[in-house]
């Protein structure tokens, strides 16, 4: 039951899909990161819907390329690109690590912010047209991938504070279960990539772990470290840059 709950809460958190109640407590919360790659397969499968209805009803590559962005972000509610905005804010402030923090908890967004959101999404829809019926499975693959990598960095990286959902997450006695079930779906949709789509496959994971390395060195540089923003940060930048792999990788081979 445990688990049922935490993929439930899994899904009531990162998700706007109508889910069961269940009590908010760390026992129900114990494996939540767990189950967030699922979340991740509902995205992708949802993306691919919308490819294939689009080829059904003959729409243009514009609107299949504009789905492909905003399905996602219909799904998960813009939670994630929430986290992106704040830190977008945050880093433009140039200020200390504490005053950074403090920026990303204001409920006001900045005009840093909304240019970075904004710019985000025409360089994702724009990408999105690029990409090949080929390397669909690629496309597919990129949300659960963002997502085991940013559980793992929930639970291993250091923490800004002490505090919150992704501090509690970090400390769980289910952190050694987290991290088995997450690096091994990752592991297996990896390998998956680079057996059935080659090197592009395999740019896309890469591109993946060198956004995760970068965002670890960003949040302990300018954040003191990891926080719910800088998980949304990344994985909304992870998904950005497979993407970029898929497109300019794909041309190459």
């Amino acid at each position: 039951m445990i688990v049922l709950r935490s993929i439930v809460m899994a899904f009531s958190l990162f998700t706007v899909i109508p889910m069961p109640q269940v009590e908010w407590s760390e026992r129900n919360m114990r494996y939540m990161m767990a189950a967030f790659p699922a979340v991740g397969v509902v995205v992708g499968l949802l993306v691919l819907g919308w490819w294939q209805l689009c080829e059904m009803l003959g729409f243009g590559v514009l609107a299949r390329a504009a789905g492909v962005g905003l399905v996602p972000v219909v799904v998960t509610g813009g939670i994630h690109l929430d986290g992106f905005a704040d830190v977008v804010d945050a880093l433009s402030s140039h200020a200390e690590p504490e005053r950074k923090r403090q920026i990303m908890k204001d409920p006001h967004v900045g005009a840093f912010a909304i240019i970075g959101v904004c710019s985000y999404l025409i360089a994702y829809v724009a990408l999105a047209s690029e990409v090949g019926e080929a390397h669909l499975l690629s496309l597919a693959c990129m949300p659960i991938i963002s997502r085991c990598l940013s559980s793992f960095a929930t639970v291993t990286f250091k923490k800004a504070s002490k505090t919150g959902m992704l501090a509690a997450e970090g400390t769980t006695d289910g952190a050694s279960v987290i991290l088995g079930i997450v690096l091994g779906i990752c592991t297996t949709i990896g390998a998956l990539l680079i057996v059935l789509d080659g090197v592009v496959g395999g740019s896309v994971v890469a591109a993946a772990v060198a956004v995760l390395l970068y965002v670890r060195r960003l949040a302990e540089r300018e954040f003191g470290g990891m926080g719910g923003d800088l998980a949304g940060y990344y994985l909304q930048l992870a998904e950005l840059v497979m993407l970029a792999a898929i497109v300019v990788v794909g041309r190459l081979v």
